[in-house]
């Protein structure tokens, strides 16, 4: 049964890493699906998002992460995904995520959406926030992994 847990990860933070650690407290295997959301001004391209979070997750051996470039739907279709799993912060969140996932069953009934809410240390958690700190040197080492922070302080340096 493939389980995927998409987003655009840009960058990926402990607040996701929480949902895939309790993920995989419920499924044998996990896939990051990175997405190539054009309608978000991403800090990295989704080449970066990639090897960034395949070197995050290197040492969970029933993690994959691969890319995607089209309609989630279409690729839960093209794959037999069977559950997508997905974070949940705040009323927001679900409203947003609601409304996802009742078009995507609308158009493809033959998968479940699992919603998994955040750890209470990560509530306030987002990569937007995590950028805008990082773009002017704050202190992000308590919200993302230490190569995630290394990457996001080499990326505002180059700018």
């Amino acid at each position: 049964m493939e389980v995927i847990y998409p987003g655009t990860f840009d960058p990926i933070t402990n607040g996701h890493l929480d949902i895939l650690e309790r993920s995989l407290k419920v499924f044998d295997n996990v896939t990051i699906l990175i997405s190539n959301n054009t309608s978000k001004n991403n800090l990295f391209t989704p080449k970066e998002r990639l090897k960034m979070a395949k070197d995050v997750l290197k040492d969970y051996k029933n993690v994959k992460v691969k890319l995607y470039n089209e309609l989630l739907v279409d690729y839960i279709k093209k794959h037999n995904v069977k559950v997508v799993i997905r974070g949940l912060r705040a009323v927001s969140d679900f409203e947003y995520e609601f409304q996802m996932a009742m078009t995507n069953r609308r158009m493809n009934s033959d998968y479940e959406s699992m919603f998994f809410i955040t750890d209470m240390k990560y509530i306030y958690l987002s990569s937007s926030i995590v950028k805008e700190l990082a773009a002017f040197n704050g202190d992000i080492s308590f919200m993302v992994p230490s190569l995630i922070e290394k990457k996001l302080k080499e990326k505002f340096n180059d700018i």
